[in-house]
């Protein structure tokens, strides 16, 4: 059953067609790839999904649910989550403080039980600090709990990043160019990981990666993007070896 649906999506800036009638289906638990070269539509497509812009035309299922145009937040809610090309973190907050922003989503109390400090307040902060650990265990940052997000190394601010998106508890996970940055062993370690995020919280991964390595890697089916229209979709083995991809996303 596909989680994700997307039918007939464009989208026009100063009459340029960024996105150009996309079409994907993304079954639950697949880890899915999206790539092309650079241009070609890949972050559109996520901001189109994530409420950024509002499409000119095309629909947006997840899950059956149509979120089409719909606000930044209330897609969150629903269940999408995302990471950014350019790490978007809470610089001068702790790393842990990152994670709780998350949960923030899922586990509330209002202003007043804040201030007069209710003892449901101290439950709830306790139960989000308890679950802000278990995620930041899953990525090794445990012991970094209270350093400064901005203090963290590049390769583990990528992670924080990613633990960050799934306190929100997604059904659906966008990575954008995760890897970029990284060095060979970190971009191996990161897709280990990306794997045990996909297994451990039977999370379905939809990433936009340039480094090729990664996407034969773990990708299980992909979309090449080009000019805003898609080339050419399926298992990725096929779509890596067809000879317009190689052509066009390859240069050879």
């Amino acid at each position: 059953m596909a989680l994700l649906e997307v039918k007939n999506l464009s989208i026009s800036f100063g009459g340029l067609r960024a996105v150009d009638d996309f079409n994907v289906e993304i079954r639950k638990g697949c880890l899915y790839g999206l790539i092309g070269p650079n241009g070609a539509g890949k972050t559109t497509v996520f901001n189109l999904l994530t409420g950024v812009y509002k499409p000119d035309q095309g629909i947006i299922t997840l899950d059956g649910k149509d979120i089409t145009g719909r606000k930044t937040i209330d897609i969150n809610r629903e269940g999408i989550a995302r990471t950014f090309q350019n790490i978007r973190l809470f610089k001068d907050l702790s790393v842990i403080d990152n994670v709780k922003v998350g949960l923030h989503n899922h586990l509330k109390y209002n202003t007043l039980m804040g201030i007069l400090r209710f003892p449901v307040y101290y439950k709830i902060e306790k139960q989000m600090k308890e679950e802000a650990l278990e995620l930041l265990k899953v990525f090794g940052l445990e012991g970094e709990a209270d350093t400064l997000a901005s203090n963290l190394p590049y390769g583990k601010q990528r992670k924080l990043e990613i633990a960050r998106a799934l306190a929100t508890k997604p059904k659906l996970l966008l990575l954008d160019e995760p890897a970029a940055g990284m060095n060979p062993n970190e971009t191996q370690e990161l897709m280990d990981t990306i794997r045990f995020v996909r297994d451990h919280f039977d999370m379905t991964i939809l990433l936009i990666e340039h480094d090729m390595k990664l996407v034969s890697g773990i990708c299980e089916e992909l979309t090449v993007l080009n000019f805003g229209r898609v080339l050419c979709q399926g298992n990725t083995s096929d779509v890596l070896n067809d000879p317009e991809v190689i052509k066009a996303y390859l240069g050879e």
